[in-house]
């Protein structure tokens, strides 16, 4: 029966009498852990960034009318030329609305639907903006900006003001940051619009919207539903669009093609509408992993190099307690709980450490103007990487001490007091 405290009291003097040798690899551990947590911490926080400066203004399911040829072209009604070659040239889209016709009911079914968060509806409308002399030409897009900011963060891309702002203000305007840029606006100041029938109106900037992709905010601003309607001269059920959000991301290409069918209205998934970015995505989330994977594999091997080295310190004293009637077992058993002390001290660290550094990067000074609500670097503090940290400490450790461990279990003791 093994003795445990009698291994554990062995292990622990062997430990304290060498120190800096068990000093030298539990820092091993500790900086090969620290340094993974950093790392995969740092990188993780960059690319969550990066996809949510994208994801979060793309809706889950988008609703709207395309403008496309007519399917069935006129000539193609006439049973007299059914059987004949029938070339048309120069096929032009046919006169659509740009209004969902059955916006209302739309809206009402996926209210309904559980498997709906949320769905808001847009009105979009091709305008010019003038200020003096100058006139750029843009979007302008009416919302409920209350129920923006509860299904999406579009008030962490409001650099100047609140959604309350705008909400309480029927001529207001949230004014793109690159076209207040251009046309030397800000905040109290007035800008008018202009439709493409030439009718101008004025509106007051109650704040500036900066989403960080500059083509967006060199064209594109946002005033409340009931403005843009009263613009176009439509009535309060003109909708252009509507934005859906779901419980579910994954739901996003099925429940899409879903609402097409049931509607006969173009639906287009976040899938579709950021296919490229999301390669880009799967790309730097590969790079992250392979290199953290390295990095703990480089760890791994520092480790196996200074536990063996210490085992083999220790030969005259393999030699010892077997001489005295510790059977192998017993030696590969004290050599095994030095390695795991040195794997659980040495990961407990490392995670100490890579949480300092993390927080350090945390609170280090991060400004661009393309995003103006972020003040310091993005970290991700997932208490998966810590757990995967002290789990490959534990694990790195046990194989690198096993292994001489187990060497050192079948050391024939007179040998070594011989000295051959």
């Amino acid at each position: 029966m093994t003795n445990w405290p009698v291994i554990l009291n062995i292990a622990k003097t062997h430990l304290l009498t060498k120190l800096k040798s068990t000093l030298t690899a539990a820092l091993g551990v500790t900086f090969g852990i620290g340094a993974y947590i950093t790392l995969v911490s740092f990188m993780t926080g960059l690319n969550t960034m990066l996809d949510d400066l994208i994801l979060n203004q793309t809706p889950h399911v988008h609703l709207y009318n395309e403008v496309k040829p007519t399917e069935k072209q006129p000539v193609a009604r006439f049973d007299e030329i059914q059987q004949s070659f029938q070339f048309i040239h120069s096929v032009k889209p046919k006169q659509n609305q740009k209004k969902i016709h059955n916006a209302l009911p739309i809206l009402q079914y996926l209210k309904e639907d559980k498997k709906v968060k949320g769905a808001t509806p847009q009105a979009r409308a091709q305008i010019f903006y003038i200020s003096g002399a100058i006139e750029l030409g843009g979007n302008l897009i009416g919302v409920d900006i209350m129920q923006e900011v509860k299904l999406s963060n579009i008030r962490d891309y409001i650099a100047q003001g609140t959604p309350e702002d705008l909400k309480n203000s029927d001529t207001g305007i949230l004014l793109g940051a690159g076209l207040a840029k251009k046309m030397s606006l800000k905040i109290g100041d007035r800008v008018q619009v202009s439709t493409i029938k030439g009718d101008l109106f004025p509106l007051k900037i109650v704040g500036i919207y900066q989403s960080g992709l500059a083509d967006v905010d060199n064209s594109q601003s946002f005033v409340n539903l009931k403005t843009v309607q009263r613009i176009l001269g439509e009535t309060q059920n003109y909708v252009t669009d509507i934005n859906v959000k779901l419980n579910e991301i994954n739901d996003a290409p099925e429940y899409s093609k879903k609402l097409a069918s049931l509607f006969s209205i173009t639906a287009t998934s976040i899938n579709e509408a950021n296919a490229q970015f999301e390669t880009g995505t799967t790309i730097r989330n590969l790079i992250t992993y392979a290199v953290s994977i390295t990095l703990l594999i480089v760890a791994g091997f520092g480790i196996y190099n200074i536990l063996n080295m210490l085992i083999y310190e220790k030969m005259k004293d393999i030699a010892i307690l077997k001489a005295i009637g510790f059977s192998g077992n017993d030696v590969q058993l004290i050599f095994m709980s030095q390695a795991m002390i040195i794997g659980l001290v040495g990961g407990l660290l490392g995670l100490l450490v890579g949480f300092g550094c993390a927080v350090l990067i945390d609170h280090a000074p991060f400004k661009t103007e393309a995003l103006p609500t972020i003040d310091t670097f993005p970290v991700n503090f997932s208490v998966s990487y810590y757990i995967i940290g002290i789990v490959f400490a534990l694990v790195s450790t046990f194989i690198a001490g096993y292994l001489p461990a187990n060497k050192a279990r079948k050391i024939d003791p007179v040998k070594i007091i011989r000295g051959t």
